[in-house]
């Protein structure tokens, strides 16, 4: 009976997304706005997967991207506009919030929410509603980027240096313990023996391996 009365709603794209605000309005005066809350609700019985698309994803930051609502729940999503310059004021960017039911890889329904960055909120009323009433016709088809794809904190975790690398430095390292030429009380055979312009090129060798190590 359940399965029966769900089935209608599961049909590919047609699942109404609960999300507010479904426009967002960033200021460049007012830092308090380049940081905003998109909150979804899932007032289903089943959860939800979901994933959060954009058109500009390299102009914001979104935390936690993708995610599952439990039935019956509501999640946050924060977005922080990172690139707040006048060459960006009024353009209107796109963000889709596409879900999913857990077990199903097929979006069943997605919300589109305008995000659209002002240089003062104190603008003339007359400007201001102009500007909402462009936002509000702009319903033009937009291309949609993965958000996770572009977020710097998802960095992915460093594999470390090499192994050749590690052979490298522990040669030099070899290299710099080994006796010097004109050291006649070492046990070490004479032909081990370096000179010091060579010790100097594994130390040279061994501080470049050691910045390289360091980087990774």
């Amino acid at each position: 009976m359940q399965q029966q009365r769900r089935q209608p709603e599961l049909v590919e794209g047609n699942l109404p997304v609960f999300v507010f605000p479904t426009e967002l309005i960033f200021y460049a005066d007012d830092q308090s706005t380049h940081k905003q809350v998109l909150t979804l609700y899932n007032p289903y019985e089943f959860a939800l997967k979901f994933k959060v698309l954009c058109t500009t994803p390299n102009k914001y930051v979104v935390a936690d991207a993708a995610g599952t609502v439990k039935p019956q729940c509501c999640v946050d999503i924060v977005i922080r506009h990172r690139d707040v310059r006048a060459a960006h004021y009024g353009v209107i960017d796109k963000f889709r919030l596409q879900v999913s039911e857990q077990s199903q890889r097929k979006a069943l329904g997605r919300k589109e929410i305008i995000a659209t960055l002002l240089p003062s909120a104190k603008e003339p009323p007359q400007q201001k509603e102009e500007e909402e009433k462009r936002i509000k016709e702009h319903l033009a088809e937009s291309v949609f980027f993965e958000q996770t794809l572009c977020q710097p904190e998802n960095r992915t975790a460093s594999s470390g240096p090499s192994l050749l690398t590690v052979f490298l430095g522990i040669v030099c390292i070899a290299a710099l313990m080994l006796p010097t030429l004109g050291e006649m009380e070492s046990l070490v055979p004479l032909y081990l023996h370096l000179s010091v312009n060579q010790k100097l090129v594994a130390a040279y060798v061994l501080g470049l391996i050691t910045m390289v190590i360091l980087r990774t």
